[in-house]
């Protein structure tokens, strides 16, 4: 079957958005080309500074032809209805159509037969279309035709159109459209400066090849492999290695189109400076990669970068050009820093009381008070040092008003502790600094030390409560102020540092200290709360767990340990995946739904113990006392924390809750009867209650 090949060859496209215009231009024909009735085998979209390119593999020659009924008016209508009818469906007279019968009386039916066209002309008919609807962010005008109404919006001023359609072992055709003046075509071109001339293409394969031969590497994922390969090669051939840095990685592979790896240098007094700033200082200015020497771990006076162009000097000038830069960028880091270590971070304090946290929250200043108080509280309950704890919450936002930070907001936290240290303060206190920021997603470390945990804790709290307080909640997929990631920071820091908390104290603790209160301020720590239970399933799912464990275990009530939280939804999906937890399960639910049914029947719940006078079976008196029994040895393990004990327990269940169902008729024609076995049921929910509310659980 016939292949599609589509490139769009324009000035220089932003790196950041190429990878999404390519999967954008690959899902729109795609999509187009289904809707058409056009399926296709298989496409795959390429992006370089100047070219979007798409290749789409295994199209059907020609539409399907369709064929539709039409049902028209009734046999005897007027004669406009059938004229209207006949000129609707293409038919000559009524002797072409079919009639129907129907309970409201005999109709026409009109066959429409919609002969398929070939897939080129569809081709050539919603491709320009999708070139002018082409959702970049941000597009532009050019030339005499902008001013025109109507004139096609861009990225960058586009070139050329290269569209070819056609089967392998034959010549393609040029799939013909016009997009503002500019002609669909087989030509395209190579390189900017080292093969500028227009080359033809015909299929895929052939214009791979041929822009390869021209020094263009089409396919992103190669240009990565190859600049980052070479400048593995290159530092340790120099006695170094990379620093690597995927989004870096990921930007320079779309600055160039021929990479050519090559290494630079800069005076060795700027390492002087700490790593990060020199790394952010290279890799933001210049986009150039840094490189540590492997004996030490620090960063070497080298950098790499990845040039466009094979240089006929050996790319002498463009280092040269690339080390002025960075010599001029680093002395200005340096600066930075240097001016920094004049001020302790303590004296930079004063200047957070003029700067707004939010209106309705304060000032900064407020707010490292209220953290400052809340760190003092949660101290001892981590186990950390209260005045280290406090020190920390009082010092760490300091780092916000300094040189460096305003300059490279990404070293925030982390230029706090080199300050930190350099003033003399504790180690525990500089590295809180830091880490009270962390986790900040899913990937990112959780702190260990405990002044660095109560920080983080008290950070994010403060926000969390605040912003409860004052109804800023996230909405749908709407969250300003990243109180979801703030959620999940706090449930990481807890669970993975094995840390026993009460989160609706905490709560209420950091609601005290808010100087705005909320209309019913006693709703606030189980609302925040309820907001907690959801961000764990979140964080359950993502990890592969039941998240409806989740709501099994808050169901109970008064649960606000995140920790014994999470111990008790583990050891009750371990049970739930064995035999025994799946048929007690099945059993406590099939109680749970007889007991509803006979409920809402007699319009009354079946609360209370049984009578055991009135058992008559064996199988519910051995029920009835394995309840017992397992009730108190389930309890007494929760009480314990031993959640693994308490579902054994619970296992106990099964075979005389299997033995009842198989046995035992519920609805006994004796009403006495009936009500002490639905009572006994009752029992089976009540003695599961001990670990989990199994009605919340899903099969």
């Amino acid at each position: 079957m016939p292949d599609l090949l589509l490139e769009l060859f324009s000035e220089e496209i932003p790196a950041r958005m190429q990878a999404k215009a390519a999967d954008d231009l690959r899902r729109m024909v795609t999509d187009k080309l289904v809707a058409e009735g056009l399926v296709y085998e298989g496409a795959k979209a390429f992006a370089t500074p100047r070219r979007l390119a798409l290749t789409v593999h295994g199209i059907p020659a020609r539409q399907p032809d369709l064929k539709t009924e039409r049902r028209g008016p009734k046999v005897g209508a007027p004669d406009a209805a059938v004229q209207g009818f006949l000129k609707a469906t293409g038919l000559k007279s009524l002797d072409e159509a079919k009639i129907q019968r129907d309970p409201k009386g005999d109709f026409y039916i009109g066959l429409i037969e919609k002969p398929g066209r070939d897939a080129i002309d569809v081709l050539a008919e919603i491709v320009p279309v999708i070139i002018r609807t082409f959702p970049w962010p941000k597009s532009m005008r050019w030339g005499a035709r902008s001013g025109k109404p109507g004139s096609l919006n861009w990225v960058r001023p586009l070139h050329a159109i290269t569209a070819t359609f056609g089967p392998e072992t034959e010549e393609p055709d040029v799939v013909k459209f016009e997009v503002d003046g500019i002609q669909s075509g087989q030509t395209t071109y190579g390189h900017r400066f080292l093969a500028p001339a227009p080359i033809s293409v015909r299929r895929f394969e052939d214009y791979e090849a041929k822009l390869l031969a021209a020094k263009v590497v089409l396919d992103p994922e190669r240009r990565k492999d190859a600049i980052l390969t070479d400048a593995k090669q290159l530092a340790f051939a120099q006695g170094f290695e990379l620093v690597e840095d995927q989004n870096l990685l990921d930007e320079v592979a779309g600055l160039v189109e021929w990479p050519v790896v090559l290494m630079g240098s800069f005076e060795p007094e700027f390492l002087k400076t700490p790593d990060e700033v020199i790394r952010a200082t290279i890799r933001n200015n210049q986009k150039c990669f840094v490189v540590r020497d492997p004996k030490t771990g620090k960063l070497a006076s080298k950098f790499i970068l990845v040039a466009n162009i094979e240089a006929t000097d050996g790319g002498k000038t463009i280092i040269a050009g690339n080390e002025r830069v960075i010599r001029a960028r680093l002395s200005d880091a340096k600066f930075f820093y240097e001016t920094d270590l004049k001020t302790k971070l303590e004296g930079r304090l004063p200047k957070f009381d003029q700067i707004v946290f939010h209106e309705k929250l304060g000032t900064q200043a407020e707010r490292i008070k209220r953290i400052e108080r809340l760190a003092a509280e949660i101290a001892p309950l981590v186990g950390a040092d209260v005045a280290k704890a406090t020190r920390a919450a009082h010092l760490a936002k300091a780092d916000l008003l300094t040189e460096v930070v305003g300059e490279f907001p990404e070293v925030q936290g982390l230029m706090g502790k080199y300050y930190a240290l350099a003033q003399g303060e504790d180690a525990s206190v500089a590295a809180a600094c830091e880490e009270h920021y962390k986790p900040q997603g899913p990937a990112d470390r959780v702190p260990t030390d405990p002044v660095s945990v109560v920080v983080a804790l008290a950070d994010k709290i403060d926000t969390l409560v605040g912003f409860w307080a004052i109804d800023e909640k996230p909405t749908g997929s709407k969250d300003p102020y990243a109180l979801r990631r703030a959620a999940l920071g706090v449930i990481r820091l807890i669970a993975e540092n094995a840390l026993r908390l009460s989160l609706i104290k905490v709560a209420g603790s950091a609601l005290a200290g808010l100087s705005v209160k909320p209309a019913d301020a006693s709703k606030l720590p189980s609302d925040l709360l309820a907001f907690f239970a959801d961000r764990l399933k979140v964080q359950l799912r993502e990890q592969g767990a039941r998240h409806d464990l989740v709501d099994a275990v808050f169901a109970l009530g008064g649960q606000d340990d995140l920790l014994m939280i999470v111990r008790r939804v583990e050891a009750l999906g371990k049970f739930l995946d064995s035999d025994d937890g799946k048929n007690l399960l099945a059993g406590t639910k099939r109680a749970s739904n007889i007991l509803s049914i006979e409920e809402k029947k007699d319009k009354r719940s079946f609360d209370g113990a049984p009578d055991a006078a009135l058992y008559s079976l064996a199988e519910e008196k051995a029920l009835a006392k394995a309840i017992g029994e397992v009730k108190a040895e389930a309890s007494a393990a929760v009480a314990k924390e031993d959640f693994a004990a308490a579902m054994s327990a619970m296992a106990k269940l099964r075979p005389p809750v299997d033995a009842f169902f198989d046995k035992v008729r519920v609805n006994d024609d004796d009403p006495k009867v009936r009500e002490n076995r639905l009572k006994l049921l009752n029992e089976i929910r009540s003695a599961t209650r001990a670990v989990a509310d199994f009605s919340k659980i899903q099969d």
